[in-house]
């Protein structure tokens, strides 16, 4: 028999460190096997203990490659030119990518078979393994970082009293039974890389920025910490109907609460952009990455109908009550909004999901100057119709304003027809137009 070294056999002389990666890269690409016992030029040396050697390689395969590939190796004792030597023949895993458990899922773990040689994996070779092995969802893919902590998670599950262990983490999908985290533990351990960046602005643009956050580590953590920061920029304006003061919030809690949990528990984590929060002075604006899945309408969101992009993330926050029953989200904003003359605006587009929350106070506010403005002008234009003219110094006493307050708004009816102007500098005087 002629041993050459090819895509699908390696040769070895003796049990060496490094063997587990020809295993990794074998059961990674498309199986092959190993001979023990030969050189690289194909000269048979033999081993001197055919079951010892098989139990030491069958003991190294066991402890350091994860997750088990035991059922995918094959061990045979031949003989060769009256020497023995040790087939190992490695199946092509159904769990790819298969890795060093010292290392992780990372290339300095995972290996490939390319030709005659085994080479690291890429990123992008690791994950489109982990794709075609768990599917597309995202949140019950394996976790490319292996190398979790969950302060955040235990804490939480610790203040709404629910048990928080490893039996518990793979009941939630967090950890598979060989003790590998999907993303939906990565998404909840303080190693999280999707973020929420927050800015606020002067008036109703971008033209005047004023703050900017980013909220970074697990989800439970973003959540407290951009709620608090909402909850900053939540002002409170009072009004008075006779003796009776009543507090409003510039936006309903209910309405601000659910779009936070939306904009976390649905958004497609398979992209790398962060969500947005934008604070103007009229008005919240929430943008998520990930447009409304196959074949769902905003109407039938509208309506109450839930089909969840993240399950098993939505699972989770459902058994720590932070949401509701599914569906209820939606019609739950625009419920806080009842009354109020105004209501939420949701856009949709193929990769983003917008929902504007108005200001309350600011609503109210802008709709007081039109009536205001109205009464200024119908006493100004009453004056004239006294006296046959104003002066500005009229205008000034007659509203209790500014010089500059009354120049302004006569400068304005005078745009608007209402009045025209006789006369320049000092002596000017306004009258009906």
């Amino acid at each position: 028999m002629t041993f050459i070294e090819s895509e699908t056999i390696e040769l070895k002389s003796s049990v060496v460190a490094d063997l587990c990666k020809e295993v990794i890269a074998f059961a990674n690409t498309r199986g092959g096997t190993l001979y023990i016992g030969v050189e690289d030029n194909g000269t048979v040396i033999g081993v001197d203990s055919a079951d010892r050697v098989t139990l030491q390689i069958n003991n190294m395969v066991r402890d350091s490659i994860k997750p088990d590939i035991t059922m995918f190796v094959h061990y045979e004792t031949q003989v060769i030119n009256d020497k023995q030597i040790i087939a190992v023949t490695v199946q092509e895993g159904t769990d790819r990518p298969y890795y060093l458990g010292s290392k992780g899922l990372k290339p300095s773990g995972v290996y490939v078979r390319n030709g005659t040689s085994t080479d690291p994996a890429s990123d992008t070779a690791i994950r489109k393994m982990i794709k075609e092995t768990d599917g597309d969802s995202f949140e019950t893919m394996r976790s490319l970082e292996q190398n979790l902590s969950f302060q955040a998670a235990e804490a939480q599950f610790a203040k709404r009293k629910v048990p928080y262990d490893a039996a518990k983490m793979q009941t939630l999908g967090m950890v598979s039974s060989d003790d590998i985290y999907s993303n939906v533990a990565l998404l909840l351990s303080e190693q999280c890389p999707s973020t929420i960046k927050a800015a606020t602005f002067a008036g109703v643009d971008q033209s005047v920025f004023q703050d900017r956050r980013e909220f970074t580590g697990s989800l439970f953590q973003q959540m407290e910490d951009l709620y608090a920061y909402l909850d900053l920029h939540n002002q409170t304006k009072a009004t008075f109907e006779g003796l009776y003061r009543t507090d409003t919030k510039d936006y309903p809690e209910d309405a601000l609460r659910e779009t936070l949990m939306n904009s976390l528990v649905h958004r497609d984590y398979s992209f790398s952009a962060s969500t947005l929060v934008s604070i103007y002075d009229d008005r919240i604006e929430f943008v998520s990455v990930g447009g409304l899945p196959a074949g769902i309408t905003l109407d039938d969101i509208m309506l109450g109908l839930s089909v969840c992009r993240n399950p098993k993330l939505a699972a989770i926050f459902y058994r720590l009550q932070l949401i509701e029953a599914y569906g209820t989200g939606m019609p739950k904003i625009m419920k806080a909004y009842a009354g109020t003359g105004v209501e939420p605006k949701i856009e949709v587009t193929n990769n983003a999901f917008k929902i504007t929350l108005p200001n309350r106070n600011a609503v109210k506010a802008t709709d007081s100057v039109p009536n205001e403005r109205k009464s200024n002008e119908e006493k100004i234009l009453d004056l004239i119709a006294q006296n046959g003219y104003v002066v500005r110094s009229d205008v000034d006493q007659l509203l209790d304003v500014s010089q500059t307050t009354a120049s302004r708004i006569l400068k304005r009816m005078v745009t608007d027809g209402l009045i025209y102007q006789d006369g320049s500098g000092r002596k000017t005087k306004y009258r009906k137009g």
